[in-house]
């Protein structure tokens, strides 16, 4: 490993609690780098306002973390066990190319006003990310809605059969649910969207350090006024980036539920494109909805990663190194979550409903309540309409098509209202 950073003479170094001090650290640093070299650029260039660093060195400086951003994407530079962390990297680089330079990059933060640029900005680009997938599936059902507006479909209530629903009321629900996810992780989005760079070790530095300019160059919305509470944000900015992502994750955890019952033989009402099914080790008869069943999994490990980031938070205020452990848990939780969600505007421009299983599923107790409902109309209290409309010597096969347009609450399979679902989709931007 190479020199540490906070290494002091005659202080002997333990190699077996300096590997637990490190952790994976360097490893998930790995996710973070490009990012914490950004914000390097960014600090070197208000310390260059501010007179630590002369015009030459800066430019030394950007030359070098520009290069290092290549290598590093290249492969030509790696991140591993010779360094603590990719903050110690960083400063080694500089300090081996540019000398005096590279040791005056560290004047005025600390490696804790590092890692919460750092993450910031990476939990900034993967909710992005999440806004992009949600808006893209929201449009992809919302699309399907139109076409299939009136494709009759089971609805069940408690999984058992219970009224004529369609396959636009079906999309129009996954269209509405991912338009909030997508709006959730965008209000989230805007919510972190303030810059920690120069707040130090929590408690500020004696230098005028330009962080107004830290937070125009890095494109946050605003600066993190506080220094003190720039530390108290860590982990509670990181939980509200999952519960963003996980609001998407619950309403893909239902949808991928729906299609692993509706690809059943059982149902048959839906095939999967082939590239999301797999075959068995064993029997060859076998083509199994492993994706989405895996899809239906990904919500346990958002919801791990801000159950351990919430138990981490037991802390008083200022830094406190248990907080390294919350870098793991956004890692997995988006790792997995962002997997599972790029993979559904595919899933869901693909599937391929089978019109004949579902109409044969639509048995006369399923109209019902449209019975009851007409009875009422026509003057008939609800509850008597109900108790006749219970009686299965009046169930009769129904037409699907006549129950769907009779349908005309405002949501329901005859007004969908697609458009105000559309509108709110463009205002997202």
């Amino acid at each position: 490993m190479s020199d540490l950073l906070w290494q002091k003479p005659g202080v002997k170094v333990d190699a077996r609690i300096q590997a637990f001090l490190a952790g994976e650290d360097v490893i998930l640093d790995r996710e973070f780098f490009l990012f914490d070299i950004e914000a390097s650029r960014a600090h070197a260039e208000g310390l260059q306002l501010i007179g630590i660093l002369a015009a030459d060195e800066l430019d030394g400086i950007r030359r070098e973390l520009t290069t290092l951003a290549d290598d590093y994407r290249a492969g030509r530079f790696v991140l591993d066990e010779r360094f603590e962390d990719g903050h110690s990297a960083i400063e080694s680089r500089l300090i081996e190319r540019l000398g005096d330079a590279g040791r005056r990059i560290h004047t005025g933060r600390s490696r804790n006003d590092q890692i919460l640029v750092a993450t910031r900005l990476w939990l900034k680009d993967r909710l992005s990310r999440v806004v992009a997938l949600c808006r893209e599936s929201a449009g992809i059902a919302l699309q399907r809605a139109e076409v299939e507006k009136l494709l009759p479909l089971p609805g069940y209530t408690h999984l058992q059969r219970a009224v004529v629903s369609s396959a636009g009321m079906w999309w129009a629900a996954w269209a509405e649910g991912f338009i909030d996810d997508a709006l959730r992780a965008q209000q989230t989005l805007a919510w972190i969207d303030a810059n920690p760079l120069g707040s130090a070790a929590g408690y500020g530095v004696n230098l005028p350090l330009a962080r107004d300019h830290t937070t125009q160059a890095l494109g946050f919305g605003r600066l993190q006024v506080s220094a003190a509470y720039a530390q108290l944000s860590r982990g509670k900015f990181e939980m509200a980036a999952i519960e963003a992502l996980s609001s998407a994750l619950l309403d893909l955890r239902r949808l991928a539920w729906d299609l692993s019952l509706f690809t059943s033989a059982e149902f048959g009402f839906v095939a999967l494109p082939s590239e999301y099914t797999t075959g068995s080790s064993i029997m060859p008869n076998k083509r199994n909805p492993d994706v989405i069943e895996l899809m239906r999994a990904t919500y346990s490990a958002a919801a791990a990663a801000r159950t351990e980031i919430e138990q981490l938070l037991s802390l008083p205020s200022g830094y406190h190194r248990d907080l390294q452990f919350s870098k793991g848990a956004i890692f997995h939780a988006f790792g997995r979550g962002l997997g599972a969600l790029e993979l559904l505007p595919d899933l869901l421009r693909n599937l391929e409903w089978k019109p004949e299983a579902m109409r044969a599923a639509l048995d006369p107790s399923m109209y019902a309540t449209d019975l009851a409902v007409d009875l009422a109309r026509e003057g008939m209290p609800f509850r008597d309409a109900y108790r006749q409309a219970a009686d299965p010597a009046r169930w009769a096969q129904g037409d699907p098509q006549v129950s769907l347009a009779a349908r005309v609450s405002p949501g329901a399979a005859a007004d969908l209202r697609l458009d105000a679902l559309r509108a709110r989709l463009e205002a997202l931007g």
